[in-house]
């Protein structure tokens, strides 16, 4: 009852306020006014006045006095309803004026509960559901932003900001020559309302820390935190500073509301590093920095800047700087190493953020805090373990990304043929092959399991594209399964996996997207496996495979029509002119005059395209993008045993299309060749290991790819 009173005298009180500042405001107005009669107008937000005559000096002062201090008493007052209901608490500095504006105020803030974010549910009051901080008070933050890659990747970031945002924004922008022009450029013509940016010439801050040796990546620039006090203007009190990469899931007024929960002599806001860096135990002879515990992770900092001011924050880390470079030499993290040895020494500055407010996807194993799914934390682990300096650490790290993977995304409804014969087509394609989708379906009437690499964006597309296709919409048995993209790589032999783990009949036809495979191929390859006993014998069925350069093609009906389009020059054996050795076991001389099944041998870079049972071998994770991706898989079906068997009348016709992007990469970059060749000798070692002498032949073929 006491807390409805007194919320009762405060909007009383307001009220008065904001019917008496118009009458005190209408004659101070007045008293500015040097002439009899003339009208004054304000902004579109306050009414029009009129004018009275003119006061004395000295009544004139006393009243411009009084209105200043029912406007500051007022402004205080709207700001104070505007936050949630709390208990009254002392002041911890005995003499503080009690109307203090809570914006500038470094008093303890409203949440009750440290730790908790700002506006979150359970409260138990209806204020507590409103916005944390003043809907027009502005929002500061600072970024150190430099070069292309930077420019764009804090364009993320903006957006991620300004999609949750309520509040007017100050970007304050520590940028080189390069990202000035492109965000001005970029900022200039987006012309989002109420967003203020301005720029910090990087060049003339690097003097401030260019004495200090850095092994980060980020250079120079990854240093100049440090010197935001010394950069910023000197009447701006606080600012949130952020790394280009981070992105943000909510308003960003929580982040800034937090400010309001700083005691004492608090002044960085920071998250506790998550991983064991700071620990000092990740490898041998490892001497990271000193930190408190794990450290704290600069990615996300809160800066009140008005007391690290009068810290003198610049003489602090400048000491600590050099103090532990006599033992040091270099920094590893950059300002964060830096900090922390502050922070060391003087844990009183620091007020430690909830871990949801900077969530680090690092190599690192993750803290326990944010983190619970041990499988992730495995992962992590297995990531740590490699080694960040290997020139090819992006083709290693590849193997154990993990892409978010949406199964079934259309309809999906077939039922396996009761004889034990069924077999699903299993491909993978992106965005640029989907073109290929309607003729495979018009050539294969089986069921298909087909893995889709695309983006959120594209995968909306393909929506739009399948419900718009009749051909598409008129078949229940084809499984799409969209990997979404993650990382730089296209992850070949994943989209394979998720399509074969997704097959409900006994057997799997592996093909590629752009084949089209010969008309009747299904019911051709159910008959064979009753006629090759595929049920009791380990066989991998070769259908052979050509290609035409041609975009429209008369499809050859039979076998017949094929050798005569071949004799023609319409149609080649696949890759024939630059990959012999690829399909050169397949025998297509034999083929011609083939009538029954014949056997052929494992050669080395033999990659057909077969048909085998369903619990056949995985692809193998670690070859991505162009190259040894399918001849791997190839040589496990040997090593299990595998008999491959050509089939005599059964046929695919590989269709033209632009070089990808990945065979490209492989063309043009040498380091890409070299890794490739890294990563195959490594799993022909890992087969000598997994299937003993019998894979000795691997280690000695001529494998030239």
């Amino acid at each position: 009852m006491l807390g409805m009173c007194r919320g009762r005298r405060k909007f009383l009180l307001a009220t008065f306020a904001v019917l008496f500042v118009p009458v005190l405001t209408w004659l101070y107005l007045s008293a500015a006014s040097f002439q009899a009669v003339k009208s004054i107008a304000l902004s579109p937000l306050e009414p029009q006045l009129g004018t009275v005559p003119s006061l004395g000096g000295r009544d004139r002062l006393a009243l411009e006095g009084r209105v200043r201090e029912v406007e500051e008493e007022n402004l205080a007052l709207r700001r104070e309803l505007s936050q949630p209901p709390r208990h009254p608490r002392p002041h911890r500095h005995a003499g503080r004026h009690g109307n203090q504006s809570r914006t500038s105020s470094t008093e303890e803030g409203t949440g009750d509960n440290d730790g908790q974010r700002a506006g979150a549910p359970g409260n138990g009051s209806d204020c507590a559901q409103q916005p944390p901080v003043d809907k027009c008070e502005t929002i500061h933050v600072a970024i150190v932003c430099a070069g292309y890659n930077a420019s764009r990747d804090v364009v993320t970031l903006v957006k991620s900001v300004l999609f949750h945002r309520r509040n007017p924004l100050h970007f304050h922008f520590i940028t080189d020559a390069i990202a000035q022009q492109i965000l001005a450029s970029l900022f200039h013509t987006w012309m989002v309302p109420a967003v203020r940016v301005d720029f910090y010439d990087a060049d003339e801050l690097k003097s401030e820390v260019s004495w200090i040796p850095n092994k980060h990546y980020s250079g120079i620039y990854g240093l100049m935190k440090l010197v935001l006090t010394k950069t910023l203007p000197p009447d701006l009190q606080r600012v949130i500073v952020l790394d280009t990469d981070i992105t943000f899931a909510t308003d960003i007024a929580e982040l800034w509301a937090v400010f309001h929960k700083f005691k004492g002599q608090q002044v960085l806001g920071l998250v506790e590093n998550q991983s064991d860096w700071y620990l000092g135990n990740l490898w041998k002879n490892h001497r990271p920095w000193p930190a408190l515990g794990r450290g704290f992770n600069t990615g996300v900092i809160l800066l009140l800047l008005d007391r690290l001011r009068k810290l003198r924050w610049e003489q602090m880390w400048r000491l600590t700087a050099e103090r532990e470079l006599m033992s040091m030499l270099s920094t590893s993290l950059a300002d964060q190493d830096i900090f922390n040895a502050v922070i060391k020494q003087n844990p009183f500055l620091v007020y430690q953020l909830p871990c949801f407010w900077n969530v680090q996807l690092s190599d690192h194993t993750r803290s326990e805090k944010c983190y619970k799914d041990v499988s992730d934390l495995k992962l992590q682990r297995t990531l740590s373990e490699l080694d960040e300096d290997d020139p090819c650490y992006e083709f290693r790290r590849e193997r154990f990304t993990v892409h978010r993977t949406h199964l079934y995304f259309l309809h999906y409804e077939h039922e396996p043929a009761q004889d034990g014969t069924d077999v699903t087509l299993v491909a993978q394609l992106s965005m640029d092959r989907l073109q290929m989708l309607e003729a495979i379906c018009k050539h294969w009437e089986g069921p298909v399991s087909l893995a889709l690499y695309l983006s959120d964006a594209e995968a909306q597309q393909f929506l739009r594209y399948a419900q718009g296709s009749e051909v598409l919409m008129s078949r229940g048995n084809v499984g799409y399964h969209i990997v979404y993209k993650e990382g730089q790589f296209y992850p070949v032999n994943l989209l394979r996996n998720v399509a074969l783990k997704q097959v409900n009949t006994p057997y799997v036809f592996l093909s590629d997207i752009d084949f089209l495979p010969m008309y009747g191929l299904y019911e051709y390859l159910r008959k064979s496996v009753v006629q090759l006993d595929m049920t009791n014998t380990k066989k991998a069925l070769v259908v052979p495979a050509f290609e035409t350069l041609r975009y429209r093609l008369s499809y050859p009906k039979s076998k017949a029509e094929l050798l005569s389009q071949l004799d023609m020059g319409t149609l080649f054996t696949f890759r024939y002119h630059v990959w012999t050795k690829g399909h050169a076991p397949t025998n297509f001389a034999k083929w011609r005059t083939a009538t029954t099944p014949y056997r052929v041998q494992w050669e080395a870079d033999f990659e057909p395209y077969v048909m085998v049972r369903r619990d056949s071998p995985e692809y193998d994770r670690r070859f991505v993008g162009f190259g040894w991706n399918k001849v791997a898989h190839v040589m496990e079906l040997d090593a299990q045993e595998y008999e491959f068997v050509v089939l005599p009348n059964a046929y695919m016709i590989h269709m033209p299309h632009a070089p990808s992007f990945d065979i490209t990469k492989f063309r043009s970059n040498k380091q890409y060749r070299v890794c490739l060749k890294t990563l195959k000798e490594e799993f022909q070692q890992n087969m000598s290991r997994r299937y003993g002498f019998a894979a000795l032949k691997y280690m000695t073929a001529d494998n030239s790819s």
